[in-house]
């Protein structure tokens, strides 16, 4: 479930910054200037200013080998400059793969296609374990040798049962979870040890037809397009920071049966679009809203 090597290598000399504060004059520049003299080599930047907000958000891939300073002394550096601008931010460096756990319940299609994704190096990340309420998708871990957690949830050992999925994810050292049609609404508590780290895909263009059985909702309202989204799980069913989105035409002669055929192929696609966004730290979050990066 690993990239090839030389593509790991390449990846372990680059790092990632990932910056958010008030918009002022000075950033680029400053930002700029404090990697160049620790001789990095910048090798994309990309940026963006929100006018309502007056917020500034910016994105800085570069080279550390070329540094002629330690790791710790440019992470020094770095930190002065998000003290004079009042920043937030997180640096990312490429060695670190992150590690992702799935959540599924009964439907296969997100998962299947996340794992073979993973398997052809399409996306950058390990999988250590997958997590289900059912036992219905054992196979597929099996066949893709990933070790597979059921939990059986209840509402009486709900809480139980996120504890001890949090102690699983704890000694797996997951870095994301990724909700890949998992039947079961996570806990405030739960969401609070992993913000902005838990991906889920709605079966909706949303904000259409939050909730339960959409494409039902979407075929009461005769619609001529219907979506998928993958968003940021929080408190606040099917509300939080949207991270991809994508539709497909429907016609009158769409039976519900159609548009849930219809509607899988876009979940694949905005799940796993959501997941590289992420895995590539291309992703800032501010206002319930996404910045994604190119």
């Amino acid at each position: 479930m690993m990239p090839s090597s030389s593509t790991a290598s390449d990846r372990a000399q680059r790092a990632t910054l990932l910056v958010s504060c008030p918009d002022q004059r000075g950033i680029v520049s400053a930002l700029a200037q404090v990697l160049a003299g620790h001789g990095a080599n910048i090798l994309s930047a990309d940026q963006h200013t929100d006018a309502a907000s007056a917020s500034f958000f910016q994105r800085i891939h570069f080279d550390i080998n070329t540094l002629h300073t330690d790791r710790l002394t440019l992470e020094g550096g770095i930190a002065e400059v998000r003290e004079r601008f009042s920043m937030e931010l997180s640096l990312h460096y490429g060695e670190h793969t992150k590690r992702i756990a799935i959540f599924v319940s009964k439907y296969d299609h997100c998962l299947y296609d996340l794992l073979l994704r993973v398997n052809s190096a399409e996306l950058h990340c390990r999988i250590p374990l997958i997590v289900s309420n059912h036992t219905d998708l054992s196979a597929i871990a099996e066949h893709f040798d990933i070790p597979y957690h059921h939990i059986p949830i209840t509402p009486e050992n709900k809480a139980e049962q996120e504890g001890k999925t949090l102690a699983l994810l704890k000694d797996s050292q997951i870095d994301v979870v990724v909700l890949a049609r998992y039947m079961q609404i996570l806990t405030p508590d739960f969401l609070r040890e992993y913000p902005d780290r838990v991906i889920n895909v709605h079966h909706s263009f949303l904000p259409a037809f939050a909730g339960k059985k959409p494409y039902h909702q979407a075929h009461e309202r005769g619609v001529k397009l219907i979506g998928a989204s993958a968003h940021y799980a929080t408190a606040d069913l099917d509300e939080g920071p949207i991270i991809a989105q994508e539709v497909a035409h429907t016609s009158h002669r769409d039976a519900v049966e159609d548009l849930i055929r219809k509607g899988r192929d876009l979940e694949r696609l905005v799940l796993s679009r959501a997941v590289r966004a992420h895995t590539e730290d291309r992703v800032l979050v501010a206002h319930n809203k996404t910045v994604v990066f190119d």
